[in-house]
């Protein structure tokens, strides 16, 4: 469990921080760049929740849960020493990138086909879900160059692959589901 008792150090005023394994590194590192673009997403979440309700807000909830997992997976780079490690590191497992995808497709499965690209807007909800789907679109691009450069745990890229689908989809059921969707007119405005 982690208590939080003094919420500054001082130990990051160099410009340095702690990975989850206690290795300091760089702030502006990949790793760092990855896990802190997570918890941007997170925080989005968080804006989006202040606008659902139901069925909806308890999916966000989960995810908003699954972010920090998320992060705390980034955050420990060397998944080889896991087997050694005190306590067993918290990693993205199959099971919730599978979650998402189910819970895509029940949401998608009512939805009618688009015909043209959607812009972000509509609802407040659908907006911030993709402010939502953008972000965590950058968390993803990220976390697959830090796979290819240091390495990191491949269910966590692929976890944020399947969320920024599910932010998509999201946002048409906010959309009234997809009736209120705003679609883009290929050289509306010229």
């Amino acid at each position: 469990m982690v208590v939080l008792s003094k919420i500054y150090t001082r130990t990051g005023d160099a410009g340095e921080t702690a990975l989850g394994d206690g290795t300091r590194v760089p702030k502006p590192s990949l790793r760092v760049e990855a896990y802190g673009t997570v918890d941007e997403t997170n925080a989005t979440i968080g804006l989006a929740r202040q606008h659902s309700e139901g069925d909806m807000d308890a999916a966000l909830a989960r995810i908003q849960n699954d972010m920090f997992d998320l992060g705390a997976d980034l955050c420990r780079p060397n998944m080889e020493a896991d087997a050694d490690a005190e306590y067993p590191p918290l990693r993205i497992i199959a099971s919730q990138v599978e979650r998402l995808e189910s819970e895509i497709d029940a949401m998608n499965a009512d939805l009618t086909p688009l015909r043209s690209f959607v812009l972000p807007g509509g609802s407040a909800l659908a907006a911030h879900l993709h402010l939502c789907r953008t972000v965590s679109r950058r968390a993803e691009r990220l976390s697959v160059a830090l796979l290819a450069e240091e390495g990191c745990n491949p269910e966590a890229v692929k976890y944020l692959n399947r969320l920024s689908d599910w932010f998509f989809v999201a946002s048409r059921i906010a959309n009234d589901a997809g009736k209120a969707d705003v679609l883009w007119v290929p050289g509306g405005s010229r």
